[in-house]
């Protein structure tokens, strides 16, 4: 999504934890057109949050979208799921959005000329799946909130909209890739018999970060 965004033109910030990955993501995505910075922030920390946003718009006076699309897993019986696991879970994923859209949604009001939220759901939202409850707990709650930050700031001109992938490969689902009972279980209930790709969703981020997409909120 972030390379979609750089090739046609945006300028991008990248918020990650991991500062080898930051520095080749800049070293990647940079083009002769636009600017591209990676900032190290952990989402489920508040202040990081608060200050990672704050450089952002220091270095690009605006956002006019946000996507919050970090996301950790834990897989465990649910009857022996670590608490700790349960926490980092929610932190990342629930509490990272939160902090991320709130701070987001404070800037596009007060400059007053819209703007578009995004968050990457995932279809755990909709479809059980064991050993995934907290993953797929946190990925319903971002689709219900969404769906409230879309009536309550229409208003201000600013969409939020859920993006909801399948099975994508991705290092999350590294162990899975390969794997033929796996494969051979979960492949033919997707339509396209296929994993789907990061750059699937390139033209997605485009267009809901776009004018394109100023009439649609509240979906997933």
């Amino acid at each position: 999504m972030a390379r979609a965004l750089a090739d046609s033109g945006a300028d991008v910030c990248i918020w990650g934890t991991n500062k080898e990955k930051n520095n080749l993501a800049e070293k990647a995505l940079a083009g002769p057109k636009n600017k591209v910075v990676a900032l190290q922030c952990d989402v489920s920390d508040e202040e990081q949050v608060e200050n990672a946003f704050g450089e952002t718009l220091r270095i690009f006076e605006k956002v006019d979208s946000c996507f919050a699309n970090a996301g950790a897993g834990g897989g465990a019986p649910f009857h022996e799921f670590p608490t700790e696991t349960w926490k980092r879970v929610m932190a990342i994923n629930l509490d990272g959005t939160f902090f991320t859209f709130r701070a987001a949604a404070k800037h596009m009001i007060e400059r007053d000329q819209g703007g578009r939220l995004i968050g990457t759901s995932s279809t755990s939202a909709i479809h059980g799946a064991a050993r995934n409850e907290a993953y797929a707990a946190t990925k319903g709650a971002m689709i219900a909130m969404i769906r409230g930050l879309s009536v309550e700031l229409a208003r201000y001109g600013i969409t939020a909209n859920s993006i909801i992938p399948g099975w994508i490969e991705t290092a999350m689902t590294a162990k899975r890739v390969g794997d033929e009972k796996f494969e051979d279980r979960v492949m033919k209930r997707v339509p396209l018999r296929r994993w789907g790709q990061p750059e699937d969703f390139a033209g997605l981020a485009i267009y809901l970060a776009s004018d394109a997409s100023s009439y649609q909120t509240g979906e997933e």
